[in-house]
């Protein structure tokens, strides 16, 4: 009777095939299944099975692979530089997250990584939002004519950035250009989890410059998906450079890891000379939100002496219009806020602020995840 098959691990094709490869190098005999014959490359969830018999063994096999992977992701990241992660997508609005980054990174002394992710016909689905759109009828054009373009505008873009590096209107800061082929935020998430970035900066319109939902932008969906600091900039925003931002808003709802992002902020703007509002939007009278913000001010007197912070509360039926209306009156340049992890039905019916205000406001935010 013919042994039975167990599932060991479930991974994306590459993988599958290399620890199918180390098991059969260790006598162990190994099958992949799941697999997109026409676009094996693609294919997700490929499963790699075992007989039951060789489970004890191939478990122990993987646990040595995983331990080998965390000393080589930690050793890489003890020699890894600070950097500065910035998606483009060649439209004018990447390119002046690019300038952000730039001059960010000269202050930090990080590297500038320029992500680019493109589209393959490969894919059945096409992706919605702001970073890559080709023109129609695209779903004719050929993966090498894709490459072929899309290293056109990498050659390009270098070529802008050296000129001016030059010419003294950037900094001359290092940085590398990286190509990934796939769905944009899925890419971004990616890299951004193996490289471990300072901060990740992304404008919040595409190249096609058509008005976006609340579920279709890049820039939306890796504020939802990050764990990393996202400076999100607004296609028509007059700031160029950190260091024109001298007041930010910092939302909160009095939640205890808002003080950890807080924390984090005010390591990221160190070197900058701003003053802060810390603000807290409520529809009525709260006596035990004011009791909080008491709590608050003692804590920041304490651990942040000679800072400049003021204290607001916002009232109003419309969240967004009372932002709008504090961030006119009070010359705001930057809101900063923590947003949560939420599911994907709550995420499409109840959109959170972080992502309704990428839509909404002018200014630029910095947006930490909780």
């Amino acid at each position: 009777m013919e042994e039975n098959l167990v599932t060991v691990a479930i991974h994306t094709y590459e993988k599958a095939q290399v620890l199918k490869s180390v098991l059969e190098a260790n006598g162990v005999d190994a099958y992949i299944q799941n697999v997109n014959q026409i676009q094996p490359v693609i294919s997700a969830g490929v499963r790699v099975r075992i007989r039951e018999s060789d489970l004890a063994k191939a478990l122990g096999i993987i646990e040595d692979m995983n331990s080998a992977e965390a000393v080589t992701e930690a050793l890489e990241e003890e020699a890894r530089e600070k950097s500065i992660l910035v998606p483009i997508d060649f439209s004018d609005y990447s390119q002046k997250a690019c300038e952000f980054g730039f001059r960010l990174a000269e202050t930090m002394k990080a590297e500038v990584v320029l992500l680019h992710v493109y589209f393959s016909p490969s894919f059945n689905t096409m992706p919605i939002g702001d970073v890559i759109n080709y023109e129609s009828g695209q779903d004719e054009v050929t993966l090498k004519h894709v490459i072929e373009k899309v290293n056109g505008e990498v050659k390009k873009l270098k070529s802008d950035i050296d000129e001016r590096i030059k010419s003294g209107v950037l900094p001359n800061v290092k940085y590398k250009q990286v190509l990934r082929e796939g769905i944009p935020e899925e890419e971004i998430s990616r890299y951004a989890k193996r490289h471990n970035p300072m901060i990740i900066i992304m404008g919040t319109r595409g190249k096609d410059k058509k008005d976006l939902d609340l579920i279709g932008s890049v820039t939306a969906e890796i504020i939802e998906r990050s764990t990393f600091p996202i400076f999100a900039i607004p296609e028509d925003t007059p700031i160029n450079s950190f260091n024109n931002i001298r007041s930010i808003a910092y939302a909160t709802n009095f939640d205890d890891k808002d003080l950890v992002a807080f924390d984090k902020m005010m390591q990221l703007m160190k070197p900058f000379n701003i003053k802060i509002h810390f603000i807290h939007y409520v529809q009525k009278e709260d006596a035990w939100s004011e009791i909080k913000l008491s709590g608050i001010k003692d804590y920041f007197a304490k651990y942040y002496q000679g800072q400049e912070i003021f204290y607001d509360t916002l009232r109003g039926d419309d969240m967004l219009k009372s932002i709008d209306n504090f961030i006119a009156e009070k010359n705001i340049d930057l809101i900063a806020l923590t947003t949560h992890k939420r599911n994907l039905f709550t995420r499409l019916f109840n959109p959170s602020v972080a992502r309704k205000m990428v839509f909404h406001t002018k200014t630029p935010m910095l947006v930490f995840h909780a």
